[in-house]
């Protein structure tokens, strides 16, 4: 049974006027809720990550400089990024509840996970916010793979129409950890460039496949699936993290590749073809951007869905 993660918490990362808001995630746990979806989940209960599992990611000083800022009330981090009293409260939690589907996937307690945290992650870098990101969810999880369960390949594909740098960088030069991501170029945070393939050891572990606005969908959804089958193949996981961004939709207001809600179901089923191949299907998957209410409700819907069906097709 998909585990499904979900913490009131996460609300209380109040920012306003923001686009990130708590609205965006609270019309997901609604609409999951009408259609019945959540009630065909599993919906374990979790610890927040420890400072020792963020510690794996982040600088000492950059979260207690998160620390501080949050018991003087909040405030701006950066021209994008605000924290207000329960920020840290609520990016430890979702952080802890990508580390407890780490955990429970290996243990075999489950196949698939979807994490629907706030705030996101994958801007997140080492020592500072960036992008609406406190603390780097994927990162903290693929860490806890490596670190605490001793995994050799773990793979993160990221599709948010955002490229995730913080997660690049972060891994750039862990041989251990695999980063692919397909976003809109050029576009924010302006990185994430073809020629960017890691360093050192790592060299070849990361894969970025940048597309332009207005490339057509079906482009992109051939696109995807090609060089994310092609880079894991050269580099075959044992777990596969998903930054599960829906801003790509073509009603979203901040980013947008012209994507459709059915969109989604392809990216989950290339995906899904590629953890049964690779890894007996293990997949956890986190929120990232998706910044229209309906459309981002609806494509998680779908996409969710998508890996319940898979589940449910094959036993699992």
């Amino acid at each position: 049974m998909t585990l499904l993660y979900y913490d009131p918490v996460y609300m209380q990362h109040r920012t306003g006027r923001h686009p990130e808001s708590a609205e965006r995630l609270q019309t997901v746990v609604r609409h999951l809720h009408f259609v019945g979806l959540d009630s065909l989940c599993d919906r374990p209960g979790w610890e927040p990550a420890s400072r020792l599992q963020v510690e794996r990611v982040h600088t000492a000083e950059y979260l207690n400089r998160l620390s501080q800022t949050q018991d003087a009330g909040g405030g701006w981090l950066d021209e994008d990024t605000i924290m207000s009293d329960q920020s840290l409260v609520a990016a430890l939690k979702a952080s802890g509840a990508v580390c407890d589907a780490v955990d429970r996937l290996i243990a075999g307690d489950a196949k698939t996970a979807m994490c629907l945290s706030r705030p996101p992650g994958h801007h997140a870098l080492a020592d500072r916010a960036m992008g609406f990101c406190l603390i780097n969810h994927v990162a903290v999880a693929a860490r806890q793979a490596t670190k605490q369960h001793q995994m050799n390949r773990v793979m993160i594909v990221d599709f948010d129409v955002h490229h995730g740098n913080g997660t690049q960088d972060l891994f750039y030069e862990d041989e251990q950890i695999a980063f692919f991501s397909m976003h809109r170029s050029p576009f924010y945070p302006h990185t994430g460039r073809e020629d960017e393939t890691g360093t050192g050891p790592a060299l070849g572990t990361t894969c970025n496949a940048p597309v332009k606005f207005g490339t057509p969908r079906q482009t992109q959804m051939e696109t995807f699936a090609a060089k994310l089958q092609a880079f894991a193949s050269r580099h075959p996981p044992e777990l596969i993290i998903v930054s599960a961004g829906f801003d790509s939709h073509r009603n979203d207001p901040v980013g947008s590749l012209g994507w459709e809600t059915d969109d989604y179901q392809t990216i989950a089923e290339t995906i899904l073809d590629l953890a049964h191949t690779h890894c007996e299907g293990k997949v956890i998957s986190v929120l990232e951007g998706g910044y229209d209410p309906t459309a981002l409700s609806d494509s998680v819907t779908l996409y969710l869905e998508t890996f319940m069906d898979d589940e449910h097709r094959r036993g699992t």
